[in-house]
C-alpha cells in the first residue's frame, strides 16, 4: 500500500462518515474534483467532504466548499442521498445543488490531510461530453450513463449501487 493509500485509509478508512456535496452547474458545466487515491488511481467527485459536530449541513458544505475551490456558496434544495462503499471507505453523502456567491475559483487544500498527501489535484468546471470520456471507475457513480445534468437533479431518494470492489 503506498503513502496515500495509508493516508486515506487512516483518516477517513474503517469508521462510517457523513459527507456533503454540492452541484455547481454554469454554463452547461459541472465542477469536479479530480482525486488522487493511489499512485496510479483517482477519482473525480463534486465538491464537498466530511460533516463536523455541531455544525448544520448547510455550514459544513460552505465550509468544505470554500476549502476545496476557493468560492462562497448558497446551499439550495437537497437532491438525493447516496452511500459509498468501497472498503476501506464508507460514506452516506448528501447532496445538494449550490450556487456561487463570491469568490476565486482555485483549488485548495484537505486539512485533514498531510501537504505531502494532499488528494486534490484538479479543479474544474467540465462539459457532458468531458465527463462521459471520464472512465467509470475514476468517477462517481452518480455521474455514470447521465444523458443531460439535469439527470443529475432529477434523482431524487436514496441510492446504493453495491460495493465497487471488495478488497
Amino acid at each position: 500500500m503506498g503513502n496515500i493509500e495509508s493516508e486515506i485509509e487512516k483518516k477517513f478508512g474503517r469508521k462510517l462518515r457523513l459527507r456533503v456535496n454540492g452541484l455547481l452547474v454554469e454554463q452547461d458545466k459541472v465542477l469536479l474534483i479530480k482525486h488522487r487515491m493511489a499512485e496510479d488511481r483517482y477519482f473525480w467527485n463534486l465538491p464537498g467532504g466530511g460533516m463536523e459536530y455541531g455544525a448544520d449541513v448547510a455550514s459544513n458544505l460552505q465550509r468544505e466548499f470554500l476549502e476545496e475551490t476557493g468560492l462562497e456558496v448558497e446551499v439550495e434544495d437537497f437532491m438525493f442521498v447516496y452511500e459509498f462503499l468501497e472498503p476501506p471507505l464508507h460514506a452516506v453523502e448528501l447532496f445538494f445543488e449550490v450556487k456561487r456567491m463570491r469568490g476565486s475559483l482555485g483549488l485548495g487544500t484537505d486539512p485533514e490531510l498531510s501537504r505531502e498527501n494532499q488528494i486534490m489535484t484538479r479543479l474544474e468546471f467540465l462539459s457532458l461530453e468531458e465527463v462521459d470520456k471520464i472512465e467509470e471507475e475514476e468517477k462517481h457513480r452518480m455521474l455514470w450513463k447521465i444523458n443531460s445534468l439535469d439527470d443529475i437533479r432529477k434523482r431524487k431518494g436514496y441510492f446504493y449501487f453495491g460495493n465497487y470492489c471488495i478488497k
